[in-house]
C-alpha cells in the first residue's frame, strides 16, 4: 500500500531512520550503481503492482464471499494492523541482517496471500491472508526504501521520486492487467497468481543486483522503537497523512465505487483505478520540474486543490466517463504531496533529514493505511459516493495548512 506505496511509500519509523543514518554507502565519487538503481526500481514497481492487484479485485472478493461494506472494511483493517505491526518491528531486523532477506521474505509474503485469496473456505481465514499481506508489504517498504535511500547516496544527486513514480507505475500496469483479464474473461483466481508469480520472480531476480551492504548491529534508537513526532514533524506529517487517506481510499474503494455505484463493468472499473495510478506516476517523474518553477509552498497548494476539486466534481457527475479523467486528476493532485512533504521535513533545523522524513511518513502511513477502513465505515451507514466526499475534504484542509505548515520547516 508505495508511500507505497506510495506510496510508493518512503521510509515509515524512526527504526529505519537509524538504518538510513547509518547505511554504509558506495562513494558518490565511484561509477553510479545502475544495476541497483534498477533493481530498486523493479522492486516499487511490483509493490505498486501486487497493491494493485489486490485493489482491482476488491469486487471480486466482496461477490465471491457476500460481504458488506462494514465487511470490506474488516478486511481493510486487517491490512492495516499487520503493516503497523511489521513497520514497527522490522527496522531493527533490517539493520541487522540488510536489506536483501527482507526484501525477499517480504515479496513471497506478499505474494502468497494474493495467489490463495479466493481459495480460503472462510472469512477468518480471509482476515488472516490479508494480515499476513499487510505484514509483509511494511517488512517489504521499509527494506525497499532503505536500498533506495543507499542508491541515491551512491549517485549523489536526487532520484527518489524517481523509485515513487515506478510505485505508480506498476500501479498503473496492475491495473491494466486487471482490466485486460476480466475483459478476456480470465478466472480471477488465475489473474491473481500469475501476478503474484511474476511478482515475485521480478523481486527474486532484481535482489541479485541489490547493494551489498553489510548487516549493522542494532542501536539504541533500533530498540527504542517508534515515537511519535511532534512540533513541525508532527504538523507535516498531519499534512501526509490526509493526503494518504485520500490515496488510500482511491487504491482500495475505486474501482468498488465504478462498480457498485456507475454500474460499470469490471473492465471499465480497473480503467478507473488505471488513470488514477498513470497520473500519480507523470506527476511524480515530473514533481521535480514543477517545484523548481513554483516553489514547494505553491507546488504542495495547488497539488491538494486539483485532488479536493476533481473529486468533488467526480463524485457530483457520477458517471463512468467523468470517473475517469477526474481519477486521472485526482491522482495528479496527489502525486507530488508526499514528495514536496518529505521535501520539507528533510530541512527542519534541529532535525537530521532521515529522522525527519521517517516521522512524517510514520505520521503519514497511518492515515494510508486507516484511509480504507474510514471509508467503509461512512460507506455502510450512508453510500460508498458520500464515504469518498472524505477525499475532496481532507485535501481541501491540507491545501489551506499549506503555507503554514512550510514556513514552519523553514524556520
Amino acid at each position: 500500500m508505495n508511500a507505497s506505496q506510495g506510496l510508493a511509500k518512503p521510509a515509515h519509523t524512526g527504526r529505519l531512520a537509524s538504518i538510513l543514518l547509518h547505511c554504509p554507502c558506495m562513494s558518490t565519487s565511484a561509477s553510479p550503481p545502475r544495476a541497483a538503481r534498477l533493481a530498486t526500481q523493479a522492486h516499487f514497481f511490483v509493490n505498486g503492482m501486487l497493491f494493485a492487484t489486490w485493489g482491482v479485485h476488491v469486487p471480486t472478493v466482496r461477490q465471491q464471499f457476500g460481504l458488506s461494506e462494514a465487511s470490506l472494511s474488516w478486511l481493510m483493517l486487517a491490512v492495516c494492523i499487520g503493516a503497523l505491526i511489521s513497520l514497527t518491528q522490522v527496522g531493527g531486523w533490517v539493520a541487522r541482517h540488510g536489506a536483501r532477506q527482507v526484501v525477499l521474505l517480504g515479496g513471497l509474503l506478499i505474494a502468497l496471500p494474493l495467489a490463495w485469496l479466493l481459495w480460503v473456505p472462510a472469512y477468518a481465514m480471509l482476515l488472516a491472508s490479508l494480515f499476513l499481506f499487510g505484514l509483509a508489504s511494511g517488512a517489504f517498504d521499509v527494506a525497499m526504501n532503505a536500498e533506495a535511500v543507499a542508491v541515491e547516496q551512491a549517485y549523489g544527486r536526487p532520484i527518489m521520486s524517481s523509485f515513487h513514480g515506478f510505485f505508480s507505475l506498476g500501479g498503473l500496469t496492475g491495473a491494466l492487467l486487471g482490466s485486460l483479464a476480466a475483459a478476456t474473461h480470465t478466472v480471477p483466481w488465475l489473474h491473481l497468481g500469475g501476478s503474484a508469480l511474476i511478482g515475485f520472480a521480478m523481486v527474486w531476480l532484481a535482489s541479485q543486483h541489490m547493494l551489498p551492504l553489510p548487516a549493522a548491529s542494532a542501536t539504541n534508537e533500533d530498540q527504542a522503537g517508534f515515537r511519535l513526532p511532534h512540533g513541525t514533524i508532527l504538523l507535516l506529517g498531519l499534512l501526509a497523512a490526509l493526503g494518504l487517506i485520500g490515496e488510500g481510499a482511491m487504491y482500495d474503494w475505486s474501482t468498488l465505487y465504478m462498480v457498485k455505484e456507475l454500474d460499470s463493468p469490471q473492465q471499465i472499473a480497473a480503467l478507473g483505478y488505471g488513470a488514477f495510478s498513470g497520473a500519480m506516476a507523470a506527476g511524480r517523474f515530473g514533481g521535480d520540474w514543477l517545484r523548481g518553477r513554483l516553489g514547494a509552498a505553491r507546488t504542495l497548494s495547488l497539488s491538494a486543490w486539483i485532488a479536493a476539486v476533481a473529486m468533488s466534481a467526480t463524485l457530483a457527475i457520477g458517471h463512468p466517463l467523468a470517473a475517469l479523467p477526474g481519477f486521472a486528476l485526482v491522482g495528479l493532485g496527489f502525486s507530488n504531496m508526499i514528495p514536496v512533504l518529505f521535501s520539507a521535513a528533510a530541512k527542519v533545523p534541529g532535525v537530521t533529514a532521515a529522522h525527519g522524513i521517517a516521522g512524517v511518513s510514520g505520521v503519514g502511513y497511518l492515515g494510508f493505511m486507516l484511509g480504507p477502513p474510514l471509508i467503509g465505515a461512512i460507506a455502510h451507514a450512508t453510500r460508498l459516493s458520500i464515504a469518498l466526499l472524505v477525499v475532496a475534504v481532507f485535501s481541501a484542509i491540507a491545501a489551506l495548512l499549506t503555507h503554514r505548515a512550510l514556513r514552519a520547516a523553514s524556520r
